[in-house]
């Protein structure tokens, strides 16, 4: 596939802008390309260009992929002095906006490279690409680098449920020392040599593409990341989400979004784990499965066995009323990070329960949508 450079600035002078930034670096520094895969991200994209410029370690190219754009993507892009990529007859979203620049970026690197991509809405803490790019340079075992992500700001009462989400997933990522299930779409780092690895066996029918097309990214999946993640693992590598690589990413403002969001995550994942079949990667993976299925049984039981009690009167037992204690300090403690007022919220238990049981919803019409294979479709 081809695409249109459309560069902000004349070619000669990115060049010299681009060896001068590696000659002030000590000899064989990896080079590091951040990709913005955008469509209508006018709104948000000046304060991702600012979080990436504000680096400990700036990029040494920014690529916005403008995608389909009828905003003024491009031009605030143009403005602010960076490579622009206007993506041509792309019919696959981000994943196939992301491999028409891929096919013609990647041939250009050294294998020792990084390529970093970026939603537009996200905002990157000044010590990520830095830290992304110390894990990946001193192990290489590792196949990429993901961030840790927090909720923006809005949203109402949906928007603050998803914030205590997202610092409860964050503080599971910590206390496993950055073991990740997925290396995020929000925001990720890929040495070149990898990717290369990643087309070679997908070519070579080692990883499943359903595409067909022997790209970086399967453009038929619902969750490419997610995919993506799964392929490495089964190429050998390691993925890693370190403590220090953290950002801000939007949140969904209304129930309606949040459930077609989350139904795309959770029906994409398991037609990933379709694919792909039982192997020892996918093992855990189906195990999770398993558990959040456990999990909606087990609230449902709860739940009704409270409402049942109160109904008829009958005296609430002790090992229920333990296990709602254990319940209450779980929900409470997990979300410490957020301050007291978070911590309240929580308590009553009832209140975060309605997110919880609406999650779990959108999860079992996943499991029932993934297992009918219904037309996958975004």
């Amino acid at each position: 596939m081809s695409f249109l450079i459309r560069p902000t600035t004349d070619a000669a002078e990115t060049a010299d802008a681009t060896q001068a930034r590696r000659t002030s670096r000590s000899p064989g520094a990896p080079t590091v390309v951040a990709l913005l895969p955008a469509h209508n991200e006018e709104v948000g994209l000046p304060a991702a260009l600012d979080s990436l410029a504000a680096q400990t370690r700036p990029p040494d190219r920014v690529v916005v992929i403008a995608d389909n754009c009828t905003d003024r993507t491009v031009e605030i892009a143009r403005e602010r002095g960076v490579e622009v990529v206007e993506t041509v007859g792309n019919r696959f979203k981000k994943a196939g906006a992301l491999n028409q620049v891929l096919a013609d970026l990647v041939p250009t690197l050294e294998g020792s490279d990084q390529v970093f991509v970026m939603d537009a809405d996200c905002l990157l803490d000044p010590p990520f690409l830095e830290t992304a790019l110390a894990h990946l340079s001193k192990d290489p075992g590792l196949g990429g680098c993901g961030g840790v992500f927090r909720g923006g700001p809005g949203g109402g009462l949906v928007g603050t449920f998803q914030r205590n989400e997202y610092a409860r997933y964050a503080r599971d990522v910590r206390r496993l020392k950055g073991k990740a299930l997925v290396l995020t779409g929000t925001s990720s780092m890929f040495p070149v040599r990898v990717l290369r690895e990643v087309v070679a066996a997908r070519e070579a029918g080692t990883l499943p593409d359903a595409s067909g097309h022997h790209q970086v990214y399967d453009t038929q999946v619902l969750t490419e990341d997610n995919e993506l993640s799964l392929a490495l693992q089964h190429l050998g590598y390691r993925i890693l989400a370190p403590a220090a690589c953290t950002l801000e990413t939007e949140v969904m403002p209304t129930w309606r979004m949040l459930a077609q969001q989350r139904l795309r995550w959770k029906r994409g994942a398991l037609e990933n784990l379709f694919d792909y079949g039982w192997t020892r990667t996918t093992a855990r993976y189906w195990g999770r499965q398993l558990l959040s299925l456990l999990a909606v049984a087990v609230t449902i039981v709860y739940l009704t066995s409270i409402v049942v009690g109160l109904l008829v009167g009958l005296e609430l037992q002790p090992f229920w009323l333990a296990l709602s204690l254990v319940f209450v300090l779980e929900r409470v403690v997990t979300v410490r990070a957020r301050g007291w007022r978070q911590m309240l919220l929580a308590a009553p238990l009832v209140i975060e329960m309605v997110f919880d049981m609406y999650l779990q919803l959108v999860q079992a019409r996943a499991f029932w949508q993934a297992t009918l294979n219904s037309r996958r479709k975004w």
